[in-house]
């Protein structure tokens, strides 16, 4: 028996109308934000402020990427995307964290070029932008996170977070130039932005790695599905398991089940159960299992039946889907 259970409307992404106006007001505010900044650095010859500026705009790229994908996520499956087009905000995730490692690099050998060849800086000026970065910032960082739902909306409110702590500490630098006539310490300041950007960014992209290359879920352990699945009353075993994700909040599972040789409607009752425990427990909505009788035998990948083997009778697996 091969069954798709119809996938649920967890796949959609909730609220999407009020994300879209979010991620809107995120793109103007973001958009002003990174002219403010980068006039001002230019203006205060600071490596800090200009690196906030390059940081601003990747941010106003993933805010956009992350609209675009909001909009396809919403659009239904089709004959040629049959699980619809829940992995574009994945793809967005992945091109925004790959951008944000190469600005990560750059700022880190600007900073530490400027270490070397230190870069007088105003420090009053930086103080006062990185203040309005710190509002604005905080801002587009708390909206994201109330519909940051998936990975894509995730990673961008991590720029949005990052970016408020970065300005915040901009303003702790600034402050520190002013009482110490240190200018040193705006490069260090950008290699600690610039670390900061890194990891928030790694992270990200080992996520949706895992993702596309279809690997298991984050927190998904396969050794707790099967077990729990061969607890079903009417399950022998569980094999040939696989689990993976269909984007960051939709997961998928096809598995080959043995059970005694009983009556199709019988089959069934064991197959409502197995679907209710991997939507309640695992929160799997799209399975594809089949069932296998219990004196067939497994070879080569294929299940045949014991008397096929031997030449005596034919016999085959009958299946329907809904």
């Amino acid at each position: 028996m091969h069954v798709h259970a119809a996938p649920s409307a967890d796949s959609q992404l909730p609220g999407a109308k009020r994300t879209t106006i979010v991620l809107q007001v995120s793109l103007f505010a973001t958009l002003a934000y990174v002219a403010v900044t980068f006039i001002a650095g230019l203006r205060a010859h600071s490596l800090a402020l200009l690196s906030e500026s390059g940081h601003n705009v990747s941010d106003f790229f993933a805010l956009l990427l992350s609209f675009a994908a909001v909009y396809f996520q919403t659009r239904p499956a089709d004959s040629s995307k049959t699980f619809g087009y829940q992995r574009a905000g994945v793809l967005a995730a992945f091109v925004n964290a790959g951008a944000l490692i190469l600005i990560s690099l750059w700022i880190g050998a600007e900073a530490v070029r400027r270490l070397s060849n230190p870069v007088i800086v105003q420090p009053r000026l930086m103080m006062y932008v990185a203040a309005a970065g710190v509002v604005m910032n905080g801002v587009i960082a708390i909206l994201l996170w109330r519909v940051a739902r998936d990975v894509n909306l995730r990673s961008a409110f991590l720029h949005m977070a990052g970016d408020t702590l970065s300005t915040a500490a901009v303003i702790a630098g600034g402050a520190a130039i002013l009482l110490s006539g240190q200018n040193w310490i705006d490069p260090v300041l950008s290699l600690l932005i610039a670390a900061l950007i890194l990891w928030s960014s790694i992270g990200i992209m080992r996520e949706t790695l895992n993702i596309l290359l279809e690997g298991a879920p984050r927190g998904v352990s396969l050794t707790s599905i099967r077990a729990g699945m061969e607890e079903v009353e009417g399950v022998v075993n569980v094999h040939d398991l696989h689990v993976w994700s269909l984007g960051s909040h939709s997961s998928a599972l096809a598995c080959h089940v043995t059970i005694d040789d009983i009556p199709p409607s019988e089959s069934a009752c064991i197959l409502v159960k197995l679907n209710h425990l991997l939507r309640q427990h695992f929160q799997i909505a799209h399975t594809t299992i089949q069932f296998e009788h219990i004196g067939c035998e497994e070879l080569q990948g294929c299940v045949v039946p014991m008397e096929e083997m031997t030449g005596s009778s034919a016999h085959s697996h009958s299946g329907h889907t809904h």
